[in-house]
């Protein structure tokens, strides 16, 4: 081991606050200075570089040094965040227009909330005790909870900064950290105010980043004047403001709200609901029964765990992660399955078909789709806080099934970005959704997905249909009749790590496809020179991404994962239907065209990306 890796490794043990990691590293220590071969390595793996910070947060492993979770890392991230977010006030307040804002001053606010994974409490309580040193109002959840909780409470307070501790839907062995901005410092970096409690964006995000560097540096430099915190000391030694029951109550009184027992009273439909071993269980059953809806909870997967006992992987979307649901649906004859992911700010739903004579789980398309088609039924759920004209919208790697629908219906629709942080900076945005199965029925008061009051609005919907002797299935096929077939699918290419990723975009840009699946490309777009149809080009809004349209009217985006070594490639094959008027068969068959193109599609963008 070298000398300056012995050095780096013994100053973040200085700093380091908890014990747990501290002495692993300690361990490790004493194995490679007694030649152990393989403590050398691993040390070398752990200290290669930094856990980036970028606009989703931190997401990473638990364990010790500067590339995983753990407290020091989330101190570190915390003290950056200040620096900036501090820095960004006091410019604001010097710019004023009201001479008196620079005397007096409003509390500068940050809300932190988290959920039931392990040290999610511990690394909320670090962040709120750097806040509270600094004079910061700090405002901490005092037990788990959804991540749309902490969203809407981040707008509640008009706070300007909100940090919900979580990884959603990855492995147990993770944590992260996402950022929310708010209040007058959102104010102040968006003068537009869309932003204001949605998570942040490039250039803040690069911003941050670059401060956390800047005090990392500066403790390496003089490790005693870095120390994160006393070595022995517990995490929670903040004076905090407590976020208690009133404010699940608030939320759960707000997404009741949402109903519409005058024009959809019936209420006729049983649920099987799973929580993933998730914060959502308790929330949503209660949201369900208040409603009036009959709701059998997943017992074995309702009490959060962090070890998810029953799900290696608890996204909803994985391939048996909802057998144990199924299984309950087949016992209770249920009408439908929902489940959350560990954070309930996603939703998956099951339903039987009649057809196939089975149980099939939905894609977010579809959920999306059949949300969308409700919402314009109804309208949207709040008022539009300006008056103006309602927007559905989507992240442009899901299905043109909705903006096809909002056409034929005369309704404005927009695509965005991937990912819930430009969504919720759509305009006027009544509805909005993302094909991992995001959803958000409530922009106005949740600017994030929400797998919570969607869960309920879906429960809605869904008995509507029952009350009319229909289904999803027969829903979807309206759907379809009325807007034609759009069917979705992805292919996915892995890389040796994460370096490798640009090197496939780049391959496409250097030449660029003629042709796919016999089809000539008649439109391409580069995300990192040209804008989305409607959008207007920024450094905030430039991405490696790169979108093909056929003459058969297919549609292929290739975009590297942010976040893992592989390559996305979203795949979308349409067929037309002979109208709203269309047989069951007639819309069978148009599926069926769909999804022979869709695996020709499949086929050529493989041969194209191997």
């Amino acid at each position: 081991m070298t000398e300056k890796l012995i050095g780096t490794v013994r100053r973040w043990i200085e700093q380091d606050p908890d014990p747990r990691t501290r002495s692993a590293l300690q361990e490790l220590v004493q194995r490679a200075e007694s030649s152990d071969t393989a403590a050398t390595p691993e040390l070398e793996r752990l200290f290669a570089g930094r856990l980036a910070f970028g606009t989703a947060g931190l997401r990473a492993e638990l364990g010790p040094g500067p590339l995983r979770m753990n407290r020091l890392v989330v101190r570190q991230t915390a003290a950056g965040m200040l620096s900036y977010a501090e820095e960004q006030l006091t410019e604001a307040r010097t710019k004023a227009d009201n001479p008196q804002d620079l005397l007096s001053g409003g509390a500068r606010k940050i809300v932190i909330g988290f959920d039931a994974r392990h040290q999610s409490d511990e690394f909320a309580a670090d962040t709120a005790e750097i806040f509270s040193a600094a004079g910061w109002e700090v405002h901490l959840f005092t037990r788990p909870g959804p991540t749309p909780l902490l969203a809407r409470q981040v707008l509640v307070l008009d706070a300007e900064i909100g940090v919900m501790v979580t990884a959603s839907h990855n492995p147990p062995q993770d944590n992260g950290y996402k950022v929310y901005l708010g209040g007058e410092l959102s104010r102040f970096l968006e003068p537009h105010g869309r932003g204001v409690g949605a998570q942040i964006v490039a250039p803040v995000d690069q911003d941050i980043a670059a401060r956390i560097a800047e005090l990392v540096e500066a403790a390496a430099d003089s490790p005693e004047a870095g120390a994160a915190a006393d070595a022995d000391a517990p995490a929670g030694a903040a004076t905090t403001h407590p976020v208690t029951e009133e404010a699940r109550r608030s939320y759960e009184r707000e997404a009741l709200e949402l109903l519409d027992p005058q024009n959809y009273p019936e209420r006729e439909l049983h649920v099987v609901y799973t929580a993933m071993h998730g914060v959502g269980g308790e929330m949503v059953t209660s949201l369900l029964r208040a409603g009036g809806f009959t709701v059998t909870p997943v017992a074995e997967q309702f009490e959060p765990d962090p070890d998810f006992p029953t799900a290696d992987f608890p996204n909803p979307e994985e391939p048996g992660a909802l057998d144990l649901a199924l299984k309950a649906a087949e016992a209770h004859n249920a009408d439908l399955v929902l489940a959350n992911d560990p954070d309930a700010d996603r939703l998956s739903a099951a339903v039987y078909d009649e057809v196939a004579g089975a149980w099939r789980q939905l894609s977010g398309d579809e959920i999306g789709a059949l949300l969308g088609r409700h919402l314009l039924e109804r309208g949207p759920l709040r008022p539009q806080a300006d008056g103006g004209a309602p927007v559905l919208a989507n992240s442009i790697v899901s299905s043109r099934l909705l903006q096809r629908l909002c056409q034929v219906r005369g309704v404005g629709h927009a695509a965005t970005l991937t990912g819930f942080k430009w969504l919720a900076r759509v305009q006027h945005m009544s509805f909005g959704y993302e094909e991992a199965i995001g959803f958000n029925v409530d922009p106005e008061h949740v600017k994030d997905k929400d797998g919570v009051s969607a869960a309920l609005i879906f429960a809605e919907m869904t008995a509507s249909l029952k009350a009319r002797e229909t289904s999803l299935v027969a829903a979807l096929d309206e759907i379809a009749a009325e807007a034609g077939v759009f069917v979705t699918g992805q292919v996915t290419i892995r890389v040796g790590d994460l370096s490798e990723l640009g090197k496939v975009t780049a391959a496409l840009r250097a030449q660029p496809p003629a042709e796919i699946a016999g089809s000539p490309v008649v439109e391409s777009l580069d995300l990192t020179q040209d804008p989305l149809p409607g959008t207007e080009l920024s450094e905030a809004t430039k991405t490696d991404a790169l979108i093909y349209l056929t003459e058969a009217g297919d549609r292929v985006i290739v975009r590297p994962s942010g976040t893992e070594p592989k390559v996305k490639c979203y795949l979308e094959a349409v067929a037309d239907t002979p109208g709203v008027d269309a047989a069951p068969e007639a819309i069978s068959a148009a599926r069926a065209q769909a999804a022979e193109r869709l695996e020709q599609l499949r086929s050529s963008m493989e041969t194209m990306l191997s």
